[in-house]
């Protein structure tokens, strides 16, 4: 009976991707497509599930995702709340994987920053349930996830089989590090993907976000030495001036932010239209699309 939801699910979500253009219409590109998107299409973030992480370079904004880890996420935000990130900073950038945030002193006992009312134990949250989740599915063959797609902007991995879910670690994805035991993130050491999408991690740590602007104030940072990234010098470390809960911020101080709906026409239109691009530089149409390389577009 499962799988049948399943196939039924992915029928009725398959109709939103259009099938490849005729040679009697025009390709439109995918920023066609977006500049006359309607604002139906687009969804404001809940300010409760939005970080605003102030760097010396500037903001980075981070949606967090509460459907597939709430324990991690009520922790972060604790966190977030009691200004734990405050004044602590970025001490490692590893070339093509991941910074690594939070206190750099946090294995030292005598040395460690305090949690304050957040949790010290939480489980590992690197899956869920697929029932209750809508998923806007890809039509191509993943080499990670039985079938994958997005969720609230999501990219995220499905296996039909055991009928669970995940968050994938696509460029810009936030994770909590953890030790070797599964349960020991509780979300205070946090990273960011900023290289080559580690999809070997999907399922083995808890994702619990990902930058929606201000990438390219971690992405450019200089690289930590090999071969873990970690600086050496404490004086190379990138400041964090604060992290806050945007809800924590007066509305009228808050930047007014859109996500595209991975769930609209639009955002499967310029799918479509990257999957199978047609112009003067493309000779070969690669009818293929990966799912890390998909954007979702916010404005």
């Amino acid at each position: 009976m499962q799988n049948h939801r399943f196939a039924v699910l992915t029928l009725a979500l398959a109709c939103l991707l259009p099938s490849l253009a005729s040679a009697a219409t025009p390709y439109r590109s995918a920023q066609q497509i977006l500049d006359v998107s309607p604002d139906s299409d687009w969804r404001t973030p809940d300010p409760a599930n939005l970080l605003y992480m102030n760097l010396p370079g500037g903001r980075v904004i981070i949606e967090l995702a509460p459907a597939f880890a709430p324990q991690h996420v009520g922790n972060i935000q604790t966190l977030a709340h009691e200004h734990f990130w405050d004044g602590e900073s970025i001490y490692r950038a590893q070339d093509n994987f991941v910074v690594q945030f939070g206190d750099a002193d946090a294995d030292d006992a005598a040395k460690a920053k305090a949690l304050g009312s957040a949790k010290r134990k939480l489980p590992a949250e690197f899956q869920r349930d697929s029932k209750g989740l809508t998923v806007s599915l890809l039509p191509d063959r993943d080499g990670w996830a039985d079938q994958t797609g997005f969720v609230d902007g999501f990219p995220v991995g499905q296996d039909r089989k055991d009928g669970k879910t995940w968050l994938a670690h696509c460029y810009g994805a936030l994770g909590a590090g953890r030790n070797n035991e599964e349960d020991s993130s509780i979300g205070a050491e946090l990273y960011v993907v900023t290289g080559q999408s580690p999809r070997q991690l999907d399922r083995n740590i808890t994702v619990v976000g990902r930058v929606l602007q201000g990438m390219e104030l971690l992405s450019a940072l200089p690289r930590g030495p090999a071969p873990m990234g970690f600086y050496a010098d404490p004086a190379q470390r990138t400041a964090i001036q604060s992290i806050q809960r945007a809800s924590d911020v007066p509305a009228a101080e808050r930047p007014r932010l859109q996500v595209l709906r991975t769930d609209s026409r639009t955002f499967a239109d310029a799918t479509e239209a990257r999957r199978n691009r047609v112009d003067d530089f493309y000779k070969r149409p690669a009818g293929h699309i990966d799912l890390c390389n998909i954007p979702v577009p916010v404005r």
